[in-house]
């Protein structure tokens, strides 16, 4: 697995109290061999996935971890090339071949392949001569010749085929995503599919046909796009290519230069497919309900067609010690920020393991180095540590956000003190055991979801890591001493042999994005269908009876020290989370978010606010508290033993918080600054325009306090407040070993018995507006894209329209085969994301919502605008379309349990409506009764000629004034207006 992802997770399985109890709770986990079912197999010892991996003849690995958690299935074919392999003629071919592996074959995806063919092959020849073509006129025509014939092989393609056998299977998840070393292909299926799966899978890698090539590739356009407005992604980039001057990981990027992408080669794509796409080149990882005996002879049924062939070794010049710290900058709209990075040995290494170690004890969430040293004691706005590991080189990244009034070379300054600290084992002796046991329970709650085992087991293979010395890794650290760790620190990392990214804020003058080319809307057939599809429809599959909660038996409740306790048995292992719920938030009291978040930064007068998150992390604990508009939350989570202590030191710290100015002063800083920030985020400034459009001028996104008024708080009410939630009426949410009799038994209450209950004060009332009119609401960001969100309140929420609501998201803008999508995107190619639904209201007293999303490039607004209004005013018909929409939902909700910890929150968002039962069952029953008709009525009276406001938010100069004012009245708003500071 990829050691970042290991990193990023800091719980725990077993508070052990010394280093003799960790040796004694060591398991030998080691490479074994056994036949079942005439194929051998080799499974870990001790191996918590169950795991058995398979090597057909062909040299397909099959890795197989079964489960009957549930009756679904998470799946990765993985094919182990990338970025890294691309063509250097040829940069983001990878990442073209994943979009084209969605389009079919020359059995699906046609409608009449004898015909389509010699068009595709025209396309060809003429992709071929525009990328030798250098006369921009003489490419002009080409092109235009492209966009001709393309228009015409589109006559008998049939767009997103794969994805309406997927849905018609009840799959979710359908996706796929490249890297610098892998292609992964995701989907996630019920367990009576397959058979299915796998004719459609094996199909799918037979033959690709690279049809509707040129509207993908606009697609492809649109990411680079929005890839050009990430700072973060630019940053990242900048690192890798100071880092790895003669590796492909920083001579190319993921998606390809602008050149590149302008200049396409479909026959380099094909080579690219024949020399990687291989069986012994490929995985397919499986995590879920199936028997590996059967399933394993299916899979080597299904590909045995595939061919091995010998891989071309990646070949690269070892890259040179850095000597002095190599400093780039990355400028944009963003927030500023540092990147420092560190280079380490690949994947296959003893040190990318014990880069692992050191990237935990830097930053692991709670009481790392970084975290306790930096970030809780707020002398950055934010900072943490991550290993970045793959096959040739790994990394050690650092990244800083500076606070009010700091420098970026100030934020370097604190960043690499750490790391002189480090290098003097200036860090706490126990903290190695601490790690291991929150690594420990990592793994337990790894083993919990079958996508997160089957993550780590396809990362495994894609990294080439060795599964058993995986599982080996927590043991193998309690043999580390903490020489062993300073020894490691200082061999590699000093002050001159690092990476410094600085991204700056700023005017990028680099920026050249992918210009639009004229492109001709194509059919996309809804109606039509493959025999392919058909026979794979027509495939027997056994029955899934769907499983409703009842609420009446599947959670307990009591009532103990006048409060009400929920509760939800783990029958499954030894975790445990905890909430104490309040019907209280920040419309009732505006210092209430302020305080929780504060409560972090104090302790008592015994602990100070690092002693306790060295003691959660001691018990391998964790807490959260949190406050929205209307609810509040505090939460622990852990391991049964330690649930006492962990309860007891919850509650400490809330009963005996004390005020600290000192701490309060830099908290005031760190929201200014966040505060900045956030006018620079794109995603948060049109997340206040939606807020804006739905409750008007005065609405929660900005009832915040002025920065007066956040200078006159005093550490003081902020405690008082922390302290009344104990005495506040709460009800506890509990899932874990324990009964709901023992739990009311062994849990401490909050507020003391005698004392009073502090009394709730009245919510403010935000009322969301009605939509009566087309409005623009403008926002300016400097952004090469355009975004637009069309916004309408509705009705107050209606349980008789669950199922309607729910078919008909399915059917108009949910997935890949939906109207939405394959008409913005797949037919016009206006976007590379978009989507559209009906919104059912979280609470009985709210409105619904109607939303639809376009981000597209700026010089094709008004052709997005007018191509979503048209869908939101006349809703398409298709048959087809409408009965993979009823058979994907239907199978979905079947083969769908809500279990553990969601058991609660399903009631919890069911007594929010007034629904006294399950709403899934509702939907499964009535779904089938539903056709077009219905879909439609319900589509004239949400959607069709109804005012909307467009949330629209671009570079000024990129979008004319007298283009908004066509679509209605148009508001500008400054950042002011949307923020309230």
């Amino acid at each position: 697995m990829k050691r970042f992802l290991k990193s990023a997770v800091t719980v725990a399985f077993i508070f052990f109290i010394s280093m003799n109890t960790a040796f004694a709770q060591m398991r030998t986990h080691e490479w074994k061999e056994a036949s079942e079912g005439g194929y051998t197999y080799k499974y870990v010892t001790n191996d918590p996935t169950n795991s058995r991996f398979y090597t057909l003849k062909n040299g397909l690995t099959v890795i197989l971890s079964p489960s009957n958690k549930e009756p679904r299935i998470q799946t990765y074919i993985a094919t182990k090339a990338g970025s890294k392999t691309d063509p250097e003629t040829h940069t983001g071919l990878a990442h073209y071949l994943e979009h084209m592996l969605f389009k079919g074959t020359d059995k699906f995806g046609s409608k009449d392949w004898a015909k389509e063919k010699p068009l595709l092959d025209q396309i060809d020849a003429l992709y071929e001569r525009y990328n030798s073509t250098t006369d921009e006129n003489k490419r002009k025509e080409i092109y235009k010749e492209i966009d001709r014939v393309s228009g015409e092989a589109a006559k008998y393609a049939i767009a997103n085929e794969y994805d309406k056998l997927m849905s018609s299977m009840g799959a979710e998840g359908t996706n796929a995503f490249t890297s610098f070393e892998q292609t992964v292909y995701v989907e996630n299926i019920p367990s009576n599919v397959m058979d299915k799966f796998l004719a459609v899978q094996s199909e799918r890698f037979r033959n690709p046909i690279l049809r509707l090539f040129h509207t993908e590739l606009e697609a492809v356009y649109e990411e680079k796009n929005r890839g050009l407005d990430n700072d973060g992604r630019k940053a990242f980039e900048t690192m890798f290519a100071a880092m790895f001057p003669n590796n492909n990981y920083g001579k190319q990027t993921t998606i390809g230069t602008i050149e590149h992408l302008k200049n396409p080669s479909l026959k380099a794509i094909r080579e690219y497919f024949t020399t990687y796409y291989v069986p012994n080149n490929m995985g397919v990882i499986m995590s879920g309900d199936f028997d590996p005996t059967e399933t394993v002879k299916k899979i080597d049924a299904a590909f045995s067609y595939m061919k091995s062939k010998a891989i071309p070794e990646y070949k690269f010049d070892p890259e040179k010690p850095i000597t002095k710290p190599i400093v780039k900058e990355v400028y944009g709209p963003s927030a500023e920020s540092i990147m420092l990075g560190f280079r380490f040995p690949g994947a296959g290494t003893k040190d990318a393991q014990m880069l692992t170690l050191l990237g935990n004890i830097l930053t692991n969430g709670s009481a790392g180095m970084i975290d306790l040293n930096l970030v809780k004691s707020q002398k950055l706005l934010g900072a943490y540590a991550f290993p970045y590991v793959l096959k040739d080189y790994s990394m050690l990244i650092l990244q800083g956000n500076p606070t009010q009034g700091q420098s970026l070379d100030e934020v370097k300054k604190l960043i690499l003190g750490q790391i002189d600290k480090l290098k003097k084992g200036d860090f706490p002796d126990d903290l190695i055991v601490s790690i291991i046991n929150n690594n420990k329970k990592d793994e337990i709650a790894t083993n919990e979801s079958y996508s997160s085992r089957a993550n780590v087991l396809m990362e495994s293979f894609t990294s080439e890591l060795d599964w058993a010395n995986e599982l080996s890794y927590n043991d193998r650290l309690t043999q580390i001493s903490k020489k062993d760790i300073v020894d490691f620190a200082n061999k590699y990392l000093n002050n001159d042999n690092y990476v410094a990214v600085y991204k700056r804020k700023g005017e990028d003058k680099d920026v050249v994005k992918v210009e639009k080319p004229p492109i001709t809307a194509v059919s996309v057939n809804r109606e039509d269908q493959s025999d392919f599809l058909k026979k794979v429809n027509e495939m027997p599959e056994n029955e899934i009876k769907p499983v409703w909660v009842d609420y009446s038996k599947d959670l307990q409740k009591t009532v103990s020290n006048d409060t009400e306790i929920l509760a939800v048995k783990n029958k499954e292992n030894e975790l445990f989370s905890m909430y104490y719920q309040y019907n209280t938030g920040k419309w009732n009291n505006k210092l209430l978010p302020l305080a929780v978040d504060y409560l972090e930064y104090i302790g008592t007068k015994q602990k100070s606010s690092e002693d306790f998150s060295k003691e959660f992390y001691k018990l391998a604990s964790s807490f959260n508290v949190s406050s929205s508009n209307e609810e509040t939350y505090i939460s622990i989570s852990g391991l049964n033993e330690n649930f006492a202590a962990t309860v007891s030191l919850i509650q400490d710290l809330l009963k005996n918080a004390v005020a600290d100015e000192e701490a309060l002063a830099s908290y005031k800083e760190g929201i200014k600054q966040s505060r900045a920030n956030a006018k620079e985020n794109k995603n948060v400034i049109m997340s206040g325009l939606r807020a804006y459009a739905k409750y008007g001028a005065k609405n929660p996104f900005n009832d915040v306090l002025t920065d007066a008024e956040l200078d006159a708080v005093k550490a003081s009410d902020l405690v008082k407040i922390i302290h009344d939630l104990t005495l506040t009426k709460h009800r506890v949410l509990y899932y874990g070993p324990k009964s709901v009799d023992q739990l009311a038994k062994e849990l401490t209450p909050l507020k003391a018995k005698n004392a009073k209950y502090v009394a709730i004060p009245k919510a403010k009332v935000f009322k969301e507006e009605p939509t009566v009119k087309n409005k623009v609401l403008f926002a300016d960001f400097d952004m090469k894209q355009a975004e637009v969100f069309w916004f309408r309140n509705s009705d107050k929420y209606n349980v008789k329209n669950a199922p309607v609501a729910s078919l008909f998201n399915s059917y108009f803008g949910g997935g890949m085969g939906s109207i939405v999508f394959q008409t913005i995107r797949e037919s016009k190619a206006l976007a590379y994301s978009t989507y559209a639904y009906f919104g059912q209201a979280s609470k009985k007293e709210d409105l619904n919502s109607v939303g639809a999303y376009v981000g597209t490039q700026a010089d094709k607004f008004n052709d997005a605008v007018e191509g979503m209004n048209e869908l939101l005013n006349d809703l398409p018909e298709s048959n087809k379309a409408l009965q993979t929409a009823k058979e994907s939902l239907l199978k979905s909700l079947a083969s769908e349990r809500i279990t553990n910890a969601s058991i609660l929150m399903s009631y919890l968002s069911a007594e929010k409506l007034g629904n006294k039962t399950d709403i899934r069952k509702e939907v499964y029953d009535k779904v089938p009764t539903l056709n077009y008709p219905d879909l439609k009525v319900f589509h004239d009276k949400e959607m069709k000629n109804k005012p909307y406001v467009y949330c629209v938010l671009a570079k000024t100069d990129a979008i004319k004034p007298e283009d908004l004012k066509k679509i209605g009245e148009v508001k500008t708003l400054t950042l002011k207006e949307i923020f309230g500071y």
